[in-house]
């Protein structure tokens, strides 16, 4: 009688534990996908953004309209790989396609920006000083907000490889997460906006 009490009371405590390993593990990729539709809050933001700024630099800058081809054209690879990592964070292939078009997106912005720094009258024009300066701002949240990922998906997949957390990963296919990384070395520079 005894020897079945001890071995019910280890197969409770055996199920009390894979459970609490189950249970982390679900904690922490909840964890990374909340902090993912953080980014996607703020890549929706400048996304946003992007026609305004388009919009108001179309009427200085009729001459450059390869550039703002291009601004548009990354813009709607960029948004529709956003809505397409938002579905699946954390996924590898997902994230790729978002880390190359925001890489594009990043580079197409860039050549706007120089191109607005060489015309004195765009940089002094109110609202386009208003949209940059909102930009810049969300560029930095943006970055914060991918600083926070990267850490949730860290988190998420150190514990997921430890030890014994592993077999409970294999075996209920947690599968590894993506970090959302610079593609782009020119990216790795801050936009310069002056007035």
């Amino acid at each position: 009688m005894i020897t079945l009490f001890v071995i019910v009371a280890l197969i409770a405590l055996l199920a009390f534990w894979a459970m609490s390993i189950y249970n982390g593990l679900v904690t922490l990729r909840n964890r990374y996908k909340n902090a993912f539709s953080q980014i996607d809050v703020q890549l929706k933001r400048r996304t946003d953004l992007i026609p305004n700024l388009i919009e108001t630099a179309k009427g200085f800058l009729s001459h450059e309209k390869e550039t703002l081809s291009q601004v548009v054209s990354a813009r709607t690879r960029a948004a529709d790989a956003s809505t397409a990592a938002s579905i699946t964070p954390g996924d590898p292939k997902a994230m790729r396609e978002l880390m190359n078009a925001e890489g594009a997106l990043g580079s197409a912005l860039g050549k706007l920006i120089a191109v607005v720094e060489a015309y004195p009258d765009i940089k002094g024009n109110q609202p386009m000083m208003q949209l940059m300066e909102e930009l810049s701002s969300t560029e930095n949240k943006v970055g914060f907000a991918r600083q926070a990922f990267n850490d949730s998906v860290m988190e998420y997949n150190t514990s997921r490889e430890k030890f014994p957390d592993v077999f409970f990963a294999t075996a209920f296919n947690f599968q590894a997460a993506e970090l959302f990384e610079i593609t782009d070395a020119t990216e790795r520079l801050a936009p310069k906006v002056t007035f």
